[in-house]
């Protein structure tokens, strides 16, 4: 695709949105060193017009050119699917857009260290500006594992995203390993209820024997139905499913956005193939070496920070169903449910752990946090349903739980016995008042787990360009000091982040959005520690 010469760091004039010049101007203010407070802090990006320029700052030195993002030759058999997936999109597409959504699959190993297990199909999507050349330079979006699909992310974010980032690239998602086509669904159901339920106060040995039994008729059953192959779910595979789909849509070097353990797998990816990336952002990836317990410690306290920016976010509000303390009243909810489920007529149960569950997954999408209030609201009124709603594509029919927990345990190597669980438990109670207890119980379900096998870190990416890695403050995924030691490990990574809340940042803020489109579009990588504000 035709594109305007630039120099080398892209400034190519294109129209932006007064938020993106203003987003941009934040950005030469960090690049300049402008700092607040003490000279030890890192630079901040500041909002606002007429900033001075920090006096005496030296001249910056000229960045390394980032790769052109590079017209696809895509060889998958895509189809178009706009209507059938828009229909299914929460909030609807802005006015200011109007989206082509083409979807295909692409065959990968179903384990790709044993390519002799056959071989799985994962769903592939391209999002784009409806008309625009079928060549446009594709954006991977890999998502989290505890998330929707990643098709259905890159559908959402093409909603999300400033319109010149959909005038330069198609958005491609694929889906991560147990989830859309691929969907993990094997566990019994009450033994998966039973693992989701599970009464955080409940850590005598019995209680632990029974739970230990329920979490090993999960692994024996998901492994008769996957023939052995419960292993090849790990983000390890993702990492070499990219390095195919990147082969697939005909580039040499390939661009991305990967969000929480999408993140990591982009990072593995990084690390084995660095003369395939393109402009690469690694939003939220969670530390690259922790084991357990010290990774749900770590991930306790940053839901315990997420909760918390909940809560005043709610109670800024006139109308916050939740009453002027809304960590009071959770703590209250939850407290209520240990003693008393509520069961709906048709049989479904909320127990505390449910409500724990559904928790961790509405926390990390803080656009949804008013209905989350009101679902807390409801059920300590006494209604459960919206409640278990939310909690529905997670445990029900076809829900992400099953994938999120072979993921979750695959990328592990410690398995820890129960009289060690119960210890981690006593002390996270304190620790974590909301979470603690229940993460410590969840760290059971993965005791009878195949060993994960261990995702060493094989070099330090020293090939690949400039890549940008970013922190949140209250990720309930993970702790902010994870997604700094990423980029300490990464050679040519710069780290930035942001003292707001939620499953990635990108683009939740415009001081965030404007440093990542500056990157995606011009080429213009931020000062490595520049802090955005909430």
């Amino acid at each position: 695709m035709a594109r305007p010469p630039r120099h080398a760091v892209g400034a190519a004039q294109r129209p932006r949105s007064s938020a993106r010049l203003v987003a941009l101007l934040c950005l030469v203010v960090a690049l300049a060193g402008c700092t607040v407070g003490p000279s030890e802090r890192p630079p901040v990006a500041v909002r606002g017009e007429n900033v001075p320029a920090a006096p005496g700052q030296p001249t910056p030195t000229a960045e390394p050119v980032l790769p052109e993002p590079e017209p696809q030759r895509a060889t998958i058999p895509f189809f178009e699917c706009t209507e059938d997936t828009l229909v299914t999109l929460v909030e609807p597409v802005p006015a200011d857009r109007q989206l082509q959504v083409d979807c295909g699959d692409l065959t990968v190993p179903a384990d790709p260290d044993q390519p002799s297990r056959g071989a799985v199909t994962l769903g592939v999507i391209r999002v784009g500006e409806a008309g625009a050349p079928a060549d446009r330079p594709p954006l991977l979006v890999l998502g989290d594992s505890t998330r929707e699909p990643s098709t259905r992310h890159a559908a959402i974010l093409a909603g999300q995203v400033d319109p010149a980032l959909l005038q330069h690239y198609t958005l491609v998602g694929i889906d991560r390993r147990g989830a859309g086509e691929d969907i993990l669904h094997c566990a019994p159901d009450d033994a998966r209820a039973a693992l989701v339920d599970a009464d955080a106060g409940a850590t005598g040995e019995a209680d632990l024997a029974l739970l230990l039994e329920r979490a090993r008729a999960v692994v024996q059953e998901c492994n008769l139905t996957l023939d052995g192959g419960l292993g090849s779910y790990r983000t390890a595979a993702s990492a070499a499913d990219v390095e195919l789909l990147r082969a697939a849509l005909g580039v040499e070097r390939l661009s991305a956005v990967g969000v929480g353990d999408g993140a990591a797998a982009l990072a593995m990816w990084a690390r084995s193939a660095p003369r395939s990336v393109g402009r690469l952002v690694l939003d939220g990836p969670p530390h690259p070496t922790q084991d357990e317990p010290d990774l749900t410690d770590t991930r306790a306290a940053a839901a315990e920070a997420a909760l918390g920016a909940f809560g005043v976010a709610c109670s800024a509000r006139p109308d916050c169903p939740l009453g002027p303390d809304p960590r009071a009243t959770v703590a209250s909810l939850l407290a209520q449910l240990e003693r008393r489920p509520l069961v709906t007529t048709d049989g479904s149960r909320l127990t505390a752990g449910a409500t724990v569950t559904a928790l961790l997954s509405g926390l990390g999408e803080p656009r949804r946090w008013p209905a989350l209030a009101a679902a807390l609201a409801a059920a300590n009124a006494g209604d459960p349903v919206p409640m278990l709603t939310i909690l529905a594509p997670l445990t029900g029919p076809r829900g992400l739980f099953d994938g999120m927990l072979a993921t979750s345990c695959n990328d592990t190597q410690r398995r820890l016995a129960p009289g060690e669980i119960a210890e981690v438990a006593q002390r996270w109670t304190g620790a974590y008042p909301t979470f603690g207890a229940t993460l410590a119980l969840r760290l059971l379900a993965c005791a009878p787990w195949p060993t994960g096998r261990e995702a060493r870190l094989t070099g330090q990416a020293e090939a690949a360009p400039p890549i940008l890695v970013i922190g949140t403050a209250a990720d309930p995924r993970g702790a902010l000091d994870g997604s700094r030691r990423t980029a300490d490990s990464l050679a040519t990574a710069r780290f930035i982040s942001w003292q707001g809340a939620g499953t990635g940042a990108y683009p939740r803020t415009s001081c965030i959005s404007g440093v990542v489109d500056a990157m995606l579009l011009d080429g213009v990588m931020p000062d490595s520690g520049t802090l955005c504000p909430p």
